[in-house]
Order: C-alpha cells, then structure tokens, then sequence
C-alpha cells in the first residue's frame, strides 16, 4: 500500500490523516487518495499544489492544538485557491489518536485482503474497520451505519439521523503479473511497478539473477519447472513473458493460450518472432482468436527505444491501461455491502441505513 500506511514511524508521533473524501468535477487526485501530516512534515500527497499547502496548514493546527475531532472541509479549486481545476474537492481530516492507530496497524495486516473502513465526521469519535463479509474487525462497530453502496468507492453518505460518514474502501491490488525472466529487461519491469498497485511473481530457473533487495509486491520463484506457475496464477491474472530462451517462451506461451480464464498477455519480441511462434501455435491447434489477443512486440505503439528502462516504462503504461479497465468493469458489477457486528448476529431491522450525498 502507499506510504500513507506503511510509513510506520509515524505511528510514534502525533499525525493527521487527511482523505480526499469526494470530488465533484475536476480534481488533482481521486476520492480515496490519502496523506499523513506531522508538525515536522507528511507522507504521500492527495495532489499537491495550494489544495494540498491548506490541507496540511489545517492539518498541523490540528496537531499544535490538540483538536482531535474529525471533520469534512470543502475546497473549490479556484482562483481563492491559485487552481485552476474547477472542481471542488471534499478533503476529511483525522486525528490520528489510539483507536485510529489499531485501526491502521490491522489494515496493514490485511494489505492482501479488502476492507471497508468508516469514521464518523459528526458527532462522537466512531472508527471501524469491516471485512469483505461486513464483519467488525476493528473499532466501534455498534455505531456503524448498516449498509453503504459498495461500488461508488470512497464516498460521504449520510445515516437517518442526518450523521455524515466516511466510507473508505482500501482495497487490496486486483492486478496481478506473472512475469517470467529475471533479465535485464524483466529487471527494469520490476522496479517500474514496484510502486503500483499491482502483485508481481517473478519466474526465472536462475536464482542468481534476482536481486537482493525486492519491493514489497513481488514475490520471486527460482524453479526449474516455471510452465507450473502459469497453472498457479489467479483467473484474469495478467502474463509477461520475457526468459533467455525462445524454446522456453515457446512453452510459457503454450501453456498461456491453453488457460481459458487467463487474462492479458505480452511476449517480448519482434514481428519475426510473432509471426514464428503464431505458425507454431495454429499447427498445436490454439485458435485465431487466442492467438490474436497475444501481445508482441510489447510497449505503447509509437516508443522504438529498446533500452530495459524505456521498455519497462512503456510495458508499465499498457498494463495500467489495462488493468484499470478491468477494474472499471469489476466495479461496475459489484454488489451493495451490508454490514453486520461481529460481537452481535444480524438485526431484523436495519439501525441507520445511509444514503450517498
């Protein structure tokens, strides 16, 4: 996740959380994006620019004068605010105290699962953290609204009592590459979206090649048989395909096109070596229409710079593409959440059922 939550030495001084919480028109970031201010300075940025200058100005009186109550403040990216975006922005801010410290420290715990966290920006102090069953893991769940639409991501809604909410999804990464070779080029890849919200398993017969040091989404696997990790990866999951040898991405490829519920893939390469490997696939009998959605040459049309970095930006950009179309379509089904207490069963009657503003 983002620096925001793994930036734990923060937990030992005093901090705000501030959220962009809604944003209506044009914004530097999206609802969800997040930043933790200090006296001394802050990690991450909900977008930078004056927004961000007064957010982390009502973050730190905040701080010096020990205002802990959460609240919601409305920016209208004008001329007041030296922007030109023309939209309005919606930022809560929350004093991170000891409740909201155990809530991060389970939500850092649960980077690979999905939860659901909500804070109350009225009234008494309420934070929880809900799993993807609409269990309490964390916090004061008596108090939570019922139910909240899933699919509008973060959002401000509003329960039957006219108390406003936070609804926060933090979401573990949807995307996933299996990446094969340990090359300089599957090298560069790596680093260009160690930071991404994506999981990586990296695949190479030669231990030797992978570095010391990895980011903290990749996960490597010196094997001799690395074809096993095509039947391993998730349904939908994305493929890369890029060893020291051709007859080995003759045989990933062929175990790729086999998987009927596998998702995008990419083979470095020219045209020469498409064209070769198209003709090897028709006569093993894999139809057109698999062979048509294998992606070689790799990159962004366009970028003919072949150095490892400049193939690694450029891979990175097309995934991004795809996997945030993919996340559209994915949010575009999702069912409402209801949420239920973890120390109580299910009420016959919903407590506050709240409404998006």
């Amino acid at each position: 996740m983002s620096d925001w939550l793994t930036a734990i030495d923060n937990d030992t001084q005093a901090s705000v959380l501030v959220t962009v919480a809604l944003v209506e028109g044009s914004g530097p970031r999206e609802a969800g994006a997040k930043m933790r201010v200090t006296v001394d300075g802050q990690v991450d940025t909900i977008g930078g620019g004056h927004l961000e200058l007064r957010a982390v100005e009502i973050a730190k009186t905040m701080l010096t004068t020990g205002d802990t109550r959460a609240r919601l403040a409305r920016f209208a990216l004008g001329p007041s605010l030296g922007q030109c975006c023309g939209g309005v922005v919606h930022l809560a801010f929350e004093y991170v105290d000891a409740s909201l410290k155990e809530l991060l420290a389970a939500l850092r715990e649960r980077r690979q699962q999905d939860s659901w966290r909500l804070t109350a920006l009225d009234g008494t102090t309420a934070t929880a953290l809900f799993d993807v069953a609409g269990r309490l893991i964390v916090g004061t769940g008596a108090q939570a609204p019922d139910t909240f639409s899933r699919e509008r991501g973060t959002h401000v809604a509003q329960d039957g009592n006219g108390r406003r909410w936070l609804v926060d999804p933090c979401l573990a990464p949807r995307a996933h590459l299996t990446l094969f070779g340990a090359g300089h080029v599957g090298a560069a890849i790596v680093r260009a979206l160690g930071h991404l919200p994506c999981n990586i398993t990296w695949v190479d017969e030669r231990e030797d090649m992978f570095p010391a040091q990895l980011p903290g989404n990749v996960c490597i696997a010196a094997t001799d048989t690395p074809e096993e990790f095509v039947a391993m990866a998730p349904p939908g999951g994305s493929f890369l395909v890029m060893t020291h040898s051709h007859a080995l991405d003759q045989r990933l490829t062929q175990a790729i096109m086999e998987r009927e519920d596998g998702g995008w893939f990419g083979l470095i390469g020219s045209h020469t070596k498409r064209k070769q490997f198209e003709h090897r696939l028709r006569a093993r009998g894999v139809p057109d229409e698999r062979i048509a959605a294998m992606v070689c040459p790799i990159g962004m049309p366009g970028i003919r710079n072949k150095a490892p970095a400049v193939i690694a930006a450029s891979v990175a950009c097309q995934l991004l593409m795809v996997w945030e179309e993919a996340a559209a379509a994915a949010a575009a089904l999702a069912a409402p959440l209801r949420l239920a207490s973890a120390s109580a069963p299910p009420r016959r009657e919903p407590r506050a059922a709240i409404h998006p503003l």
